[in-house]
């Protein structure tokens, strides 16, 4: 039996389920392999400026960025050892250090081609002091 002290913080249920059925559609529907790292986040990169290239309504593509935007969460909260956060209905990783991510905005502008899911994770799982944050 799982104690609460075990199991992850409710937050994350969503977002998590979200991360998942993204990694489940792109291996099917696009034959891209989605493992969880830092590395992986190059592809979404590509993925949403090609979705962005073909010039859908935003509207169109909300549930794709919020998918790609737990993914890049969970992988956050993987490589540090984060955890999520959720307060009226919008998601945040919150690193060990202390800080606040929000990769559901990031895909979003990573969208309007202002944002990059790798550059955030790069930036997350690093200190103030530059060093690697350890899960």
């Amino acid at each position: 039996m799982t104690t609460q002290h075990e199991s992850r913080p409710s937050a994350a249920s969503k977002p998590a389920r979200w991360a998942a059925d993204t990694v489940a559609t792109m291996r099917e529907g696009a034959r891209l392999r989605l493992d969880y790292s830092a590395q992986s986040l190059w592809s979404v990169d590509r993925m949403i400026d090609g979705i962005r290239r073909e010039e859908p309504p935003p509207a169109a593509v909300d549930l794709v960025l919020r998918g790609f935007g737990a993914y890049a969460g969970e992988v956050i909260v993987r490589q540090t050892g984060g955890e999520w956060w959720a307060s009226g209905g919008e998601y945040w990783v919150r690193t060990p250090d202390g800080r606040l991510w929000d990769p559901m905005d990031e895909a979003r502008r990573c969208y309007a081609g202002d944002g990059s899911l790798r550059l955030l994770c790069r930036d997350a799982t690093q200190t103030t002091d530059g060093a690697a944050l350890q899960p």
